[in-house]
């Protein structure tokens, strides 16, 4: 009996240091060496000073911004999730019904039936960092109005969205999108 506690716990301290300090040094290196980037983050730098990253959505309350997708958890990267509400519930209604009417105030150019359907629904994690290139072409003039933009500022904004547009994963995952933070970057690079 006693030399099979021993044992037990030769083999408990043996996988402990297998499993639990080499195979993570070992995977976080080759993370490190490989894919640096997507190991740390995929954080994005602007001016030195690290504004998000690539994976996580954030909100953008002011006008000259594009707006993100909603979030059920008002993009709190913690407690992400969706609000579980189902198709027949009051409160999903009523969220949507307030959204579009926000949308319409803020974007008066697109009627409620054009509004694209993620700019309504909250996503799944409350955190998707993407809006289809439909909703970032329709917040274009809502943008160029704020910013003072003339015709050409708003042409320019078009070509940094289609420019900033990604297509499916391997050609067939998914859809086309843009990445707001991504996208509200490049614009504060054009001249004012």
């Amino acid at each position: 009996m006693k030399t099979q506690l021993i044992i037990s716990i030769k083999i408990f301290a043996v996988l402990t240091v297998l499993c639990g300090v080499i195979y993570p040094l070992l995977i976080t290196g080759i993370a490190q060496s490989a894919f640096p980037n997507k190991a740390n983050g995929s954080l994005i730098v602007a001016d030195n000073k690290i504004v998000g990253s690539e994976l996580i959505g954030q909100k953008f309350d002011s006008a000259s911004y594009f707006q993100s997708r909603p979030s059920a958890v008002d993009y709190n990267p913690l407690p992400s999730g969706g609000s579980n509400l189902g198709p027949t519930s009051e409160k999903l209604k009523e969220q949507v019904a307030a959204r579009a009417e926000q949308w319409a105030k803020s974007n008066p150019a697109t009627s409620a039936e054009k509004i694209p359907s993620e700019m309504l629904f909250a996503s799944a994690s409350g955190l998707d960092p993407h809006i289809s290139p439909k909703a970032a072409l329709l917040q274009v003039e809502r943008v160029a109005t704020a910013r003072n933009f003339d015709s050409e500022q708003k042409q320019q904004l078009v070509k940094i969205i289609n420019d900033l547009t990604e297509k499916p994963q391997f050609s067939l995952l998914g859809d086309e999108r843009v990445n707001v933070l991504k996208l509200n970057l490049a614009i504060d690079s054009l001249k004012k």
